[in-house]
């Protein structure tokens, strides 16, 4: 068996990112109330490496709550429709660079916590468009940003 239908994604992104009980399945006792977002230059794969996270000396991974608040989670669509897509309620800002380092986010992950190793990451893609760092640039994910589970 494969695949799952448009409400179980729906009703799973809910769980994740809202901490919405899954009627009738799962409930919402116990587990973290915050993610960690982490941003890569290079695809993580689906291992979730974290070779190429960070990328400058003030780097780290961002907490979010796992809330529909300020900074957590809106999910849309999907109840009787897929796609489901998952984006940032508000803009999630990494640590300004102040070094003189350079490079590009490519990629993003989200973690159950701050020191996740690379087993324990949750969800990566992509980012459009990628977000270039260098001295005094804050890294940022947008509202805009979004997951889409199909």
């Amino acid at each position: 068996m494969a695949g799952m239908t448009d409400k179980a994604e729906f009703d799973l992104a809910k769980l994740i990112f809202n901490a919405t009980a899954w009627t009738n399945l799962i409930g919402t006792t116990g587990g973290t109330t915050s993610w960690w977002m982490a941003l890569l230059t290079a695809d993580p794969g689906e291992a979730g490496s974290t070779a190429n996270e960070g990328g400058y000396a003030a780097y780290t991974r961002v907490q979010t709550d796992r809330s529909t608040g300020g900074t957590g989670w809106a999910v849309s669509s999907g109840a009787s429709t897929g796609p489901v897509s998952i984006s940032p309620v508000g803009n999630i800002d990494f640590p300004q660079n102040t070094a003189t380092s350079t490079g590009t986010f490519s990629h993003a992950m989200l973690y159950p916590s701050s020191a996740a190793q690379a087993s324990s990451g949750l969800f990566y893609g992509a980012l459009s468009p990628t977000i270039n760092f260098s001295q005094n640039v804050t890294p940022r994910i947008t509202t805009g940003s979004s997951i889409t589970i199909d």
